[in-house]
């Protein structure tokens, strides 16, 4: 070889060890592949047969014709008898939509080694559901699975044994466990939602049938992913529900089932999981809803109740399950898990109209909340923040309207995704393994005052709790107790 082809060949040589050292140190120094913060799986086969997800791209299957359930179903009577209550937590988040208690029953500030006493324990299909209290009997949405359908049942508050039930057939697959949702209770009616979104309303006492609604057959509702999760709301003698498709928001007579208004869906929004919210907000009532494509408010009033008095997509999510949370008069605070974050949402008037506009918005690991909805108290939110919150997942975090949090539990009390309540400025926080905590109310930092496991082995507690005359209704996925926390 002459020395022209030793000078190329010594070139390649070393371009080819450059080339090498090169790509070893770009192995040695380039960014760590990011680590997805854990989610919930979605079970397909279950999303399709719900109707919550369309066939596969390019199937060949036909449009599915959605057969109407028979909501009549069955009646079941059963030996339990009503118990004796002063206060009632007659739907979703209490008497006052908050989430707060004040307790005529004084509470505990302590509890003896073991925690506080449990007065009775029901096994329940699974689910997440919560329950709703009235003069003495408490009801809850649950599903059969042997029977394979949607069950309302009624129970003695006094021992948790079971007054009666209503029972209709509506097959479908687990998919994180079924009911979900909250009842709403008159002193005359009882209105539920099922996992499949079927409205029935009964009598509340006896249980007697007294209209239903399938909603995915007769408003093309889409079951959201998981099941619904939206509770029903009772307006005086209105049912109010929000079931996308055909309508937007709607109004139910209570005694007859005819429906009273509707709000039209021009854009096609969809059923989330959160639930509507009434509200007064500059002095007009209405219902504030967070749906699959935006959040709207709907006049609450006479003369044009159902009406679309404001909207805005400025904020949509495809999972969407706190509900709406009002801060003051023209303040809404907004919020949801799965890297969503936060928004706070301005109301004001332009002439006789309503306008929405963002006020700020927050990043998920600053304040968030997959499941349960904030609590407002002494002008503060608190909520836990989500499991993709970086190293801020799962701790309860109390923070000021203007978007700055005030203090957190920190790394070392960490409670999932469960849910919490305000009771006589203490809060009760149970987490995702049935093990409760008592805080004091602080806008200074975080004070515990008691802890212990009240539902052994306990999986995926995250359905609402209740409390009623010092007694704390609470849940696993299969499990309900009833906990005695007054004070002794």
């Amino acid at each position: 070889m002459d020395r022209f082809g030793q000078q190329q060949l010594v070139l390649a040589i070393i371009g080819m060890m450059s080339l090498m050292a090169g790509g070893f140190l770009f192995l040695l120094f380039k960014s760590p592949a990011s680590v997805p913060a854990p989610k919930r799986l979605t079970d397909y086969a279950a999303e399709r047969a719900a109707g919550t997800l369309p066939e596969e791209p390019g199937s060949s299957k036909a449009a599915k014709v959605v057969e109407k359930v028979d909501l009549k179903g069955e009646f079941t009577k059963f030996d339990g008898k009503a118990g004796k209550t002063v206060a009632n937590w007659p739907h979703f988040r209490g008497v006052d939509y908050n989430n707060i208690v004040d307790s005529k029953v004084p509470l505990a500030t302590s509890w003896p080694e073991g925690g506080p006493p449990k007065l009775w324990e029901i096994d329940l299909g699974e689910g997440y559901a919560g329950a709703a209290v009235w003069q003495g009997l408490f009801y809850i949405s649950d599903y059969d699975d042997e029977k394979k359908g949607d069950v309302l049942r009624c129970f003695s508050f006094e021992d948790g044994k079971e007054v009666w039930s209503h029972f209709y057939k509506n097959p479908i697959k687990a998919n994180h466990g079924y009911s979900r949702t909250v009842p709403a209770i008159t002193q005359d009616y009882i209105v539920s939602m099922g996992p499949a979104c079927h409205v029935v309303c009964l009598k509340r006492e006896t249980g007697d049938f007294v209209w239903g609604i399938d909603l995915k057959a007769d408003y093309s509702t889409t079951v959201p992913l998981w099941y619904t999760g939206q509770c029903p709301l009772i307006d005086g003698t209105t049912a109010i529900l929000s079931p996308g498709g055909k309508a937007l928001m709607m109004g139910v007579d209570l005694e007859t089932g005819d429906v009273l208004w509707e709000t039209p869906n021009s854009e096609g929004w969809k059923m989330s999981h959160s639930s509507i919210m009434p509200m007064t907000m500059m002095g007009k009532k209405m219902y504030v809803y967070m749906a699959i494509g935006g959040v709207i408010g709907v006049s609450a009033e006479d003369g044009d109740r159902g009406a679309l008095l404001w909207k805005t997509n400025k904020w949509t999510h495809s999972v969407t399950s706190p509900s709406p949370v009002k801060v003051d008069d023209n303040r809404i605070f907004l919020t949801v898990g799965y890297g969503g974050g936060s928004m706070m949402l301005g109301l004001k008037k332009e002439g006789d109209k309503f306008v929405a506009e963002p006020i700020y918005e927050l990043e998920k690991t600053v304040f968030a909340c997959e499941q349960q909805t904030p609590i407002f108290s002494q002008e503060h939110l608190y909520a836990i923040l989500p499991k993709d919150a970086a190293a801020s997942r799962g701790q309860f975090v109390c923070m000021n309207p203007e978007g700055k949090v005030v203090w957190s539990s920190g790394k070392t009390n960490r409670f999932g995704l469960g849910p919490f309540l305000l009771a006589n400025d203490v809060f009760y926080i149970l987490d995702d393994h049935g093990e409760l905590t008592m805080i004091k109310k602080s806008l200074t930092g975080y004070e515990q005052l008691a802890h212990a496991e009240v539902i052994e082995h306990g999986h995926d507690a995250w359905g609402p709790m209740v409390l009623v005359d010092g007694k704390l209704i609470l849940r696993d996925s299969k499990r309900m107790i009833c906990l005695d926390v007054s004070k002794q």
